[in-house]
């Protein structure tokens, strides 16, 4: 029943998001799989039954009938498959399913060939419901988001859309339900975060605070003043990134495409040379069936889209199988300072002014511009003003060059922040920028400096500490392999080699433009495979630029964000550590699966091309090796640890 707007509702709306698209088959699984698979499997098993039941009758004839229809049942489609995909210039193994079941049918094993039918659509469904499973926590961030919030209007509530809200309304959050929008609590309130950060525990939250969508309140009804539309909101973006995740097709996955072009040739080798030296077309059949369908194919998939599942449970986002694997391999990680090894909550702790003025005139104006960036430094220096109950005024003409510095225009001046070089005159006396720098780096503070045309040119000194967590994050990931660890900064170099030595680094490259980061990133790439963390628009190219790229995107869904390839959702480094474990679990399970089904279709191909299986024998060996390897695959979905832990 539709609720009028103007009542009072006493429920959540039901829930009515969109479910993630699957994105697991490969393109070789065409869109004749996806439509027909269950009618097909059904009609599959319809007819080997019913053609058992005629020759349980003695009607052999009807029963080789049945068995002939359903292996045809099967074999069309494939062909019209098939036969696109050689169009496109592509072949897979199942052009070996597509010989066995003619060969079936040409030399009188009609039920061979309607079991290998039943294996090829059989395995296809396992495929498609194992995979399923492994998407389920993906697929429950979308489903779980309220479509309706209770919104306090004219001193009562009333049911609106989540499309409706707008920063400022305040909205009434009931025990057990979703915080629909990010916001600032009213009250205390207790939230259970585990969606975005897999930790379990309640977290307390004082009122003031600001909290995230997507996590439930586990206390008492409290209000929610909205910061943010539902589209802007850190659960929709974690959404936009899982959906993400699951279109693309990972390396493994073509490395295993190009494989099956060796397996084709090879299993029609030996099913021809079985045939040739034992003058019986039948042995060549068997060898036929047991290598279809290659585990190869089915292993693979499954295992990523499971270390993607796994992942997402710890607050990970990978974008897919490619950057799964890419994150396995590397060897080499580049990560940036402010916010990443450091804590990400600067404070102010000293002005100094050169020359003339006053350093709440100096702060006045920097706060006034820094209003408009997006810096990790400008919200601690918009409060530091606000504290001194100094008032701001909105910039104009503002511009940003990331890495360097923001220009803009406030009070009809023109106001410089950022590095000296861009910020201050050049004539700025060099003995006094030295003696701030000094200072500054002798305890690990930044410097950003403030230039005001034909006003007070200064610095604000901030206090940024290091993680508590960084040195011990970058020593597990070097017993996970990581060979080399570059800090990346534009920083000032005495304060990046102080953070550099205190977290363990091998090199500290400071005062980098995003363009010298990338330089620095091709250059190590040549060397070793790489990754890049950070958490700063500034820090997207680079991003972008390296093998793969992981965003802590905790403090919001911004462009660092979309050019990652992998997004930690919570404010934790050692979430790092994390993403690589599991995918090189996921990806060594994917090998281990593929490996060992390999080996038993090899070693089944050689028993068929001696005589030893029938093909029937060797259709139902086969189907059990599927079976084994994709539920081996799935092992990938848990952490390898007794118990299980989450």
């Amino acid at each position: 029943m539709k609720r009028s707007p103007n009542t009072t509702p006493s429920r959540t709306e039901p829930d009515a998001s969109p479910k993630l698209a699957p994105g697991l088959a490969s393109e070789s699984t065409g869109p004749w799989r996806r439509s027909l698979r269950h009618p097909l499997l059904l009609l599959v098993v319809a007819g080997i039954t019913s053609g058992i039941v005629a020759a349980i009758a003695g009607a052999s004839g009807t029963a080789t009938l049945l068995w002939a229809g359903t292996t045809i049942v099967a074999l069309v489609p494939l062909t019209i498959a098939i036969a696109r995909d050689l169009l496109r210039g592509r072949a897979g193994v199942d052009v070996i399913a597509l010989l066995a079941m003619g060969g079936a049918l040409l030399l009188g094993e009609q039920l061979a060939g309607s079991v290998v039918a039943l294996m090829l659509v059989g395995g296809q469904t396992l495929e498609e419901y194992a995979g399923g499973r492994a998407r389920r926590e993906l697929s429950q961030l979308a489903e779980r988001m309220p479509r309706f919030v209770r919104r306090r209007e004219g001193g009562g509530i009333v049911s609106r859309p989540l499309e409706s809200v707008i920063p400022g309304d305040l909205l009434l959050v009931r025990t057990g339900e979703v915080l629909p929008v990010d916001g600032l609590v009213t009250v205390q309130a207790t939230l259970d975060e585990s969606t975005l950060t897999g930790e379990s525990r309640p977290v307390e939250h004082p009122p003031g605070e600001p909290v995230a969508s997507g996590t439930v309140n586990i206390g008492p009804p409290f209000d929610l003043q909205a910061t943010a539309t539902a589209q802007a909101s850190t659960y929709a973006g974690i959404v936009r990134l899982v959906r993400e995740a699951q279109t693309s097709k990972a390396p493994f996955v073509r490395m295993a495409d190009r494989y099956a072009m060796v397996f084709l040739p090879l299993t029609v080798t030996v099913a021809t040379a079985a045939w040739a030296f034992s003058g019986d077309p039948v042995r060549a059949l068997a060898v036929l069936v047991v290598a279809t369908p290659c585990p190869l194919i089915l292993a693979a998939p499954v295992a990523l889209v499971s270390g993607i599942s796994r992942a997402a449970r710890r607050g990970v986002i990978v974008k897919g199988g490619g950057p799964l694997e890419a994150l396995a391999n590397a060897r080499t990680l580049l990560v940036d300072k402010t916010g990443t090894l450091t804590a990400g909550t600067p404070s102010l702790r000293e002005i100094e002014v050169f020359g003339r003025g006053s350093g709440d005139e100096l702060l006045r104006m920097a706060a006034s511009l820094e209003q408009v960036s997006p810096h990790t430094f400008a919200a601690p220096i918009t409060r530091a003003a606000e504290d001194r109950g100094l008032t701001l005024s909105f910039p104009t003409d503002s511009s940003e060059k990331p890495g360097t510095g923001v220009r803009g225009t406030v009070d009809g001046t023109e106001v410089r922040l950022g590095s000296a070089t861009w910020a201050l005159p050049e004539d700025t006396d060099r003995n006094w920028l030295a003696g701030v720098r000094r200072r500054a780096s002798s305890d690990g503070s930044s410097t950003v400096f403030v230039g005001v045309e034909n006003g007070p040119q200064g610095v604000l000194i901030m206090e940024d500490p290091v993680r508590p967590d960084a040195r011990s994050t970058l020593e597990s990931l070097r017993s996970m392999g990581i060979r080399r660890i570059v800090m990346l900064t534009g920083d000032d170099a005495e304060v990046a080699r102080i953070v550099g030595e205190s977290v363990g680094t091998d090199e500290v490259l400071a005062e980098c433009s995003p363009e010298e980061k990338v330089r620095a990133i091709t250059r190590e790439g040549l060397i070793s495979p790489t990754l890049m963390v950070g958490d700063g628009i500034n820090d997207a190219p680079a991003l972008a630029a390296a093998g793969v790229g992981i965003a802590l995107g905790a403090r919001g869904l911004t462009a660092h964000s979309e050019a990652a390839d992998v997004v930690i959702t919570v404010d934790r480094l050692d979430r790092v550590s994390d993403a690589i474990r599991i995918a090189r679990r996921a990806k060594g399970i994917a090998l281990q699966s593929v490996i060992a089904g390999m080996g038993m279709s090899g070693a089944a191909m050689v028993a068929a091309a001696a005589g030893l299986l029938t093909p029937l024998a060797g259709a139902l060996l086969q189907e059990a090796i599927d079976v084994a390897v994709i539920l081996n695959a799935l092992r990938a979905l848990g952490d390898g640890r007794q118990g299980g832990a989450k």
